[in-house]
């Protein structure tokens, strides 16, 4: 009867705490509820064309289809679209949704690891500020849904760790692949899988851990793999800006774990595009992170009969985080190196010891005042978290506030410089700052082409055609083959020189290039007519 009673009690505190935890996580990412499209959110929401039944056959078989080969997430998408359409609200609303559920399951893991403070990790994780670029953001869908599928698998495969049912086995090795299939940075569970269970028994037994694991393993290199290529030879993750040698891949690692657990200790001055750093293995002041996270680990691991749970937790941080810390090339990395939502999932490493440290404080305390102070402190925290993730939320109340707070913070983003300066130049009133912003990125990137023909573009349309001219021919110089941006760089500088004294033949030419590459294009055609018409006069 007491067990029952114990039972019903802790039900109904887990009820009551799941939702003061949802009714947080609403209020603390409120401000980003109406926020519309950001980046490349029109490309992961499904577009018109896919919100078929054919579309979504396209999103499962053809790679092209989306902007990622994620297909569960982009069938999700699909669903979604098909519910509200390009409503924005819908898809914050899931968002936050998932993020709330992968709350409440890490509280479930915890407990089946037998984990101290498993509430107070579902707190701090729902409630930390660097993940409101994964909630706020509708493209990250990819993270709050694909860390569902992924403590998911872990929660059960951990049963059947204790109970060895196939059924079980099955669920999980299901979950799992359902988490692949919405985003491979999933890929790393089976390893982290392995650590927990050296954690938990101090050994790993080939029979008993490693052997279920095997076809694991093969489904994430297989997924790795595979987001690998798309991302070198689809999405375009190739070139000059990803070539680094291997030292320089391994410093940049380590910099880069460096980074993610200081922003998760100190999360302030969070940006949506954080400064691109210069990686470099002459420089030997670089070399103190990789170097620092070796020596830690040997120390952690020389301290493992007192205590294996430091170095599980940095082992599984850092293994998370392996998809992102440039061994492999990502889109992403010519923006920069670094992103809040690249370490979602790591983050748990670092906040659930951290719970569970707390935990021990107060169950340690000699006294009912002690255990008091510790439930405060934990209250203060949780409540000063979800102020700055409130905060924070405010950043992805629209396109435009994001970017001006991007710039403010890290004035080289030449990619806030230019989404700003597209965005400003909608409005004939804004095409002065919109051309501010343009130049901008020239300054910090003259090589970005959309810059130059958005910046042709202003010039052109504010009546200072002569000085469009040079930036249409630099956008034909670089991109030869994007059909559009040079059909219409030749067009209008043909339809500018017509009219510049000796520039004739110069504008003949541009016009019969136009006109070759886009050769229904009526505008071009009349253009080029005109043109030689003039010549014989």
């Amino acid at each position: 009867m007491v067990r029952n009673g114990n039972t019903a009690g802790t039900s109904s505190r887990d009820a009551w705490l799941g939702l003061i935890l949802l009714a947080l996580i609403v209020v603390a990412y409120s401000p980003a509820l109406t926020g519309g499209y950001l980046w490349d959110d029109d490309a992961h929401v499904t577009r018109t064309a896919l919100r078929s039944l054919d579309g979504l056959r396209a999103i499962w078989f053809n790679l092209h289809a989306t902007q990622q080969y994620y297909p569960l997430l982009h069938s999700a998408f699909w669903l979604e679209a098909r519910l509200w359409g390009d409503g924005v609200l819908g898809y914050h609303l899931v968002n936050i949704l998932q993020h709330f559920l992968a709350a409440s399951l890490l509280v479930v893991l915890c407990r089946k690891l037998e984990i101290k403070g498993a509430w107070i990790a579902g707190f701090l994780f729902a409630l930390h500020p660097v993940q409101v670029e994964s909630v706020a953001w509708i493209s990250e869908q990819k993270n709050t849904l694909s860390l569902v599928f992924y403590l998911l698998a872990a929660i059960t495969y951990v049963r059947f760790d204790q109970r060895r049912s196939a059924r079980t086995y099955a669920a999980a090795l299901l979950f799992f692949a359902c988490a692949l299939l919405t985003k491979t940075v999933t890929a790393t569970l089976p390893a982290t899988l392995l650590v927990l269970f050296w954690w938990k028994r101090g050994r790993i037994d080939w029979r008993r851990d490693v052997g279920p694991l095997l076809p694991w393993f093969a489904m994430a290199a297989a997924g790795g793999l595979l987001t690998a290529w798309v991302e070198h030879h689809i999405i375009g993750a190739a070139g000059a800006e990803f070539d680094l040698g291997a030292m320089e891949r391994l410093l940049l690692a380590g910099r880069v774990v460096c980074f993610y657990f200081w922003k998760l200790i100190w999360p302030v001055d969070l940006i949506f595009n954080y400064p691109h750093w210069d990686v470099s293995a002459g420089a030997a002041w670089q070399y103190l992170f990789t170097g620092g996270l070796v020596a830690l680990a040997a120390l952690l691991w020389w301290l493992r009969s007192r205590s294996r749970a430091p170095l599980t937790s940095l082992l599984i941080f850092g293994g998370s985080l392996f998809p992102v810390l440039g061994f492999f090339n990502v889109y992403p990395f010519r923006y920069s190196y670094v992103a809040d939502h690249f370490q979602y999932l790591a983050s748990i490493a670092i906040i659930v010891p951290v719970a569970a440290m707390i935990s021990g404080l107060s169950q340690r305390a000699p006294t009912e005042v002690g255990r008091r102070a510790v439930r405060l402190g934990v209250v203060t925290l949780v409540a000063l978290l979800a102020v700055l993730t409130w905060q924070q939320s405010h950043m992805y109340r629209d396109a435009e506030t994001l970017y001006r707070v991007t710039i403010d913070r890290n004035p080289d983003s030449w990619m806030a410089h230019n989404n700003l300066g597209r965005i400003l130049s909608r409005g004939t009133r804004r095409m002065p700052e919109a051309t501010q912003h343009f130049e901008a990125v020239l300054r910090l990137k003259p090589d970005h082409t959309r810059a130059h023909y958005s910046l042709a573009v202003d010039e052109y349309l504010t009546g200072r055609p002569l000085d469009a001219v040079p930036h249409f021919e630099r956008v034909i110089e670089l991109e030869p083959g994007n059909v559009m941006l040079t059909a219409n760089s030749h067009l209008l500088v043909g339809k500018i020189l017509v009219h510049v004294p000796g520039r004739l033949p110069d504008a003949v030419r541009h016009l019969q290039a136009a006109v070759r590459l886009r050769p229904g294009d009526a505008e071009a055609r009349d253009a080029l007519s005109a043109a030689l018409l003039e010549r014989t006069h």
